[in-house]
């Protein structure tokens, strides 16, 4: 499905990204750990046709990424992308004129899910709201690969447990999520697949469970002993 070879990113003499090398499959939800500057939010940005790598490919159906991947991916950033003088209604409209796999449907539900009104200015929300509403627009797509930057970044621990819910609610046999976080204790009840990443290098990626019974700790430990 995609396939990162060697996928590097420079920007200005600095390394952002260095030689990443990852495949992800249908089926699964991986988690892309590290703390901030790890380089999580340059690698999703490649892989959703954003930012070109200086050095390697990254490979979308053994196609390079670019215009037909982008109709395939949606990908969540950590940035605000609506305009202020939009409702949330609008931002459902604003989704279906773009992407081909917008389910409006979907998205009124998971409004209503998130305990959001369609008539609430963007400009007037919260930074917990507006980051329900980015996960409740891109979990709306039919993508086959999703990547979410930070999801929970800006949610109450209470809202948080909604959030997980919702993502493992659109996780399926015929897509892959890739999830970027800090935040592993969250995390590790619902991953398939745990990426390691430090100052833009892997360090570490496997089978979560397979990383638990082999080393004999959890997810949370592991990262705690990489990154203490």
């Amino acid at each position: 499905m995609l396939e990162c070879q060697e996928a590097t990113k420079k920007y200005m003499g600095r390394t952002a990204v260095d030689r990443m090398s990852l495949k992800v499959e249908k089926g699964r939800i991986y988690a892309l750990l590290g703390p901030n500057g790890s380089g999580k939010t340059t690698l999703m940005k490649m892989v959703a046709g954003l930012v070109k790598p200086s050095e390697g490919k990254i490979l979308y159906d053994k196609q390079p990424v670019g215009v037909e991947s982008k109709k395939k991916i949606a990908y969540m950033s950590t940035e605000p992308f609506y305009y202020n003088y939009m409702t949330i209604s609008d931002v459902g409209g604003y989704y279906k004129d773009f992407f081909k796999d917008f389910d409006l449907n979907k998205y009124v539900s998971l409004i209503k899910k998130m305990k959001l009104r369609m008539q609430d200015k963007v400009k007037s929300l919260s930074s917990g709201m507006a980051a329900k509403l980015k996960i409740a627009a891109t979990l709306s797509r039919n993508a086959e690969l999703i990547l979410l930057d930070e999801p929970l970044n800006g949610i109450d621990i209470i809202a948080r447990e909604q959030i997980i819910s919702t993502i493992v609610e659109s996780a399926n046999e015929g897509n892959a999520l890739v999830i970027s976080s800090h935040l592993v204790d969250e995390l590790e009840k619902i991953i398939d697949y745990a990426v390691f990443m430090k100052e833009g290098n892997l360090v570490m990626q496997g089978d979560a469970e397979a990383m638990r019974e082999e080393r004999g700790m959890s997810i949370v430990d592991l990262y705690k002993r990489i990154y203490a």
